[in-house]
């Protein structure tokens, strides 16, 4: 299964405070762990939101409102996406991330196509799926 961990973001994120040389080193360490474990799929950290936009959906419009994002109470400032056999793998992993200052992690599986009924959509999907990986290849 694919799991999603969401680092919520706070007010040193979303001020653009990059951490010190002893957290990202931990974070090194904590990733290379994971990458030897054959578990990690992606990981990134993300700029504040006065970097980024919103686009709002509306009525078949689309709005784009340019960061930051104010009326936003929970910023994402992070994740990994990693590939585990169970729910109870994720969280023995979450519970190594080197975040000795506080933080939030949100654990989220992933949907899989074999979730849905199968159908014409899925199979699109599917062949998608493929064209990404193939693409992702060609960069190595």
């Amino acid at each position: 299964m694919r799991v999603m961990l969401i680092v919520r973001g706070n007010k040193d994120s979303e001020a653009g405070v990059l951490p010190d040389e002893k957290s990202l080193a931990a974070m090194a360490q904590y990733n290379e762990e994971l990458v030897r474990a054959g578990v990690l799929l992606a990981a990134d950290g993300l700029r504040p939101t006065k970097d980024g936009a919103l686009a709002r959906f509306t009525g078949g419009k689309v709005q784009i409102i340019d960061g930051p994002f104010s009326e936003s109470k929970e910023v994402v400032a992070g994740y990994w996406v990693i590939q585990v056999k169970s729910r109870e793998e994720a969280l023995a992993w979450v519970k190594r991330v080197p975040f000795s200052e506080g933080g939030e992690i949100e654990i989220r599986p992933l949907y899989e196509l074999s979730d849905f009924p199968q159908g014409d959509a899925v199979d699109h999907h599917a062949r998608v799926q493929e064209a990404v990986e193939k693409q992702a290849a060609k960069r190595r």
